[in-house]
């Protein structure tokens, strides 16, 4: 299970006084699980573009006081820049980075902006994924006209504020929030320094493609002659049809082409009103694909330069391939990429299943091995060292204190020590992590062997998903040993008088209620580890299945072990409908898990003497 991370960008309308700028982000940093990564200044602009990530209530929290204190701190009406303005928070997006919804970032926004509305008096747009209407999806339309606009558009109906009065606030102006995809800043570097070779790639790739040229167009596109259109003849641009009018082209593109040709003469600047004499417009390859190409002094090397604006549409490695075919269509090679700044871990790791796909490899095996088939393959080692625990948000990691952190001699000498934690919830969880992968050891063995072509894709979703049983398991060995120092810690909660016993009484069911849900999902868990390996068993690799057994074996320990770490703290919980209830699951899990584990021994030890008959 992925650690739950959002990333916020606001956007203050103050890029040149750097006292109040620290001020802003002074309140991010005072919110815990919040980190800053970055403040960018620009005093031409008189724009501060912010970027912190955290948990998703603490981003909220922390995107809060700072919108509360930039409207203190910044006077609009004093304001002067080169960027399109409205607030002195202008804009303050909430982007998805790993383990949580688009859906959960619209709630944030429509969260944090009624909080601005009602809290600061300050009207407030909600746009892109949280537009309540597809006219306010677009930033730039929202913010026509700018500041200088808004006593006039708060008056106007079809332009009353989501949230917040429908009156000009002088001094902070109005601010729109919502929710997007994260931008990836992707470059390909090619070995050329042509940069018109780049630029030919890469309009090719871009949503809003390019002019259709004809003639001298191999291997160059960008050097054969513009074809435009003409009275009584307005051509498709994909294939050869021409219409007579320019309507008939656009229901003809529409209907066999999927796009509308008046859309991409306006991207271009072309005027779509009246397109005689303007070049006809071919789209390009992947949609939500900004692209250039440029030259990089640096690099001695020209590259595409690449704004990747929604990645679970157009990932980077779709990209990317697409690129070397038509690289090697203009003699060229990709000798690798970049990615600037940071890249969400869900969108490289997707790219390292890929390749490992690609090359027949199943993609359940640890994480670092699939990011490093990313790294590898995307060349990302090209042009400067890729060092994955700076350069993607969301990486699974464990503090540096974890018990998962310690060598394998360290953790036992831990568990032996007299203390309480870790004890038998932590083995639990670690006796779960070591059955899903045997499970996933013996999956992976088993495919692209010779005999088990059938059972091939089944092997490959076991080997997958016992990667992900694993890594949550090997998350709880931790978060037991945490949940009895909650419950530790509320028992000493002082108990001097009625009020203190009250809380402390509370603190106490509810680290004991804690401490009973961190061994039932272990126990949960531990029984999929279990499933996995009697599935292992069954259709795994003949010479692994004394593996595979074991790992049946060790996951059944997990199930038992947690339920006793849930019936021992059941006594004192005071909860009795609550304590009914784990006691049922606790009994149904060990009854299904026995069954399990005594169908698969019996298996193998039949499969074993009948090995030693041969």
């Amino acid at each position: 299970m992925l650690e739950k991370i959002v990333e916020c960008v606001p956007n203050f309308s103050e890029g040149r006084d750097k006292a109040v700028i620290e001020r802003i982000t002074a309140e991010i940093k005072t919110v815990s699980g919040v980190q800053l990564l970055s403040v960018e200044p620009g005093a031409d602009v008189n724009r501060a573009v912010v970027t912190f990530i955290g948990s998703p209530e603490g981003v909220k929290e922390a995107a809060f006081k700072a919108i509360k204190k930039a409207a203190e701190l910044i006077d609009m009406s004093k304001h002067k820049g080169a960027h399109p303005r409205m607030g002195a928070t202008d804009v303050c997006p909430f982007v998805p980075v790993s383990g949580v919804t688009m859906q959960e970032c619209v709630e944030i926004s429509r969260a944090v902006g009624q909080r601005v509305g009602e809290e600061l008096g300050i009207p407030v747009y909600l746009y892109e994924e949280s537009a309540a209407a597809p006219e306010r999806r677009s930033l730039a339309n929202i913010r026509t006209g700018e500041y200088e606009a808004l006593p006039e558009k708060l008056q106007d109906p079809q332009w009353q504020p989501d949230y917040g009065p429908a009156k000009f606030n002088p001094r902070a102006g109005a601010t729109v929030i919502g929710a997007r995809e994260f931008l990836i800043a992707y470059n390909i570097t090619l070995n050329t320094k042509d940069k018109q070779l780049a630029m030919d790639i890469a309009f090719e790739l871009r949503e809003k493609g390019r002019s259709v040229r004809t003639g001298n167009v191999h291997p160059v596109y960008m050097r054969g002659d513009l074809v435009k259109y003409r009275e009584g003849h307005f051509p498709c641009g994909n294939c050869d049809f021409a219409g007579k009018t320019f309507r008939e082209t656009r229901e003809h593109c529409k209907a066999e082409h999927d796009y509308d040709p008046y859309d991409l003469l306006d991207s271009h600047g072309s005027d779509a009103e009246n397109p005689m004499g303007w070049s006809v417009k071919q789209p390009g390859k992947f949609r939500h694909v900004r692209a250039i190409g440029w030259y990089v002094e640096e690099y001695k090397r020209a590259q595409i330069s690449i704004n990747l604006t929604n990645y679970k549409i157009s990932s980077m490695h779709e990209v990317l391939e697409e690129t070397r075919k038509m690289a090697a269509q203009r003699g060229l090679v990709v000798t690798g990429s970049e990615i600037v700044g940071l890249v969400p871990f869900e969108a490289i790791y997707q790219a390292g299943k890929y390749y490992l796909q690609q090359q027949g490899k199943p993609a359940g095996v640890p994480a670092a091995d699939v990011l490093e088939s990313a790294i590898f393959s995307m060349g990302l080692n090209d042009v400067a060292p890729f060092k994955p625990e700076e350069k993607i948000l969301g990486l699974p990691k464990f503090p540096e204190k974890a018990l998962v952190n310690l060598k394998t001699r360290e953790f036992v000498d831990e568990v032996s020590r007299d203390t309480p934690a870790p004890g038998g919830g932590s083995i639990a969880a670690l006796a779960g992590s070591l059955g899903a992968a045997l499970a996933c050891m013996v999956g992976s063995l088993t495919i692209g062997k010779k005999g088990y072509e059938k059972v091939q894709q089944e092997l490959l979703a076991l080997a997958e998903r016992a990667q992900e049983v694993k890594d949550q398991l090997i998350k709880a060995v931790d978060e037991d040993t945490n949940a009895f120092n909650a419950y530790m810690e509320a028992t000493r909660l002082p108990a001097n008088t009625a009020e203190e016993k009250k809380i402390r009484e509370e603190a106490i069911q509810q680290g004991l209620k804690q401490a009973v849900n961190v061994p039932l999902n272990t126990a949960r868990l531990s029984f999929e580890a279990l499933k996995l390996a009697a599935e292992a068993v069954e259709k795994g690799n003949a010479n692994s299945v004394t593996d595979a057994a074991v790992g049946a074996q060790i996951a059944y320990t997990g199930v038992v072990g947690g339920n006793f770490n849930v019936l021992t703290n059941l006594p004192q919980i005071k909860d009795t409908r609550f304590k009914e209830e784990m006691k049922s699951a606790c009994a149904n899990l060990e009854e299904e898990a026995r069954e399990i584990l005594d169908e698969t021994l019996n298996w193998v030890k039949e499969k074993i003497a009948g090995l030693s008959k041969k």
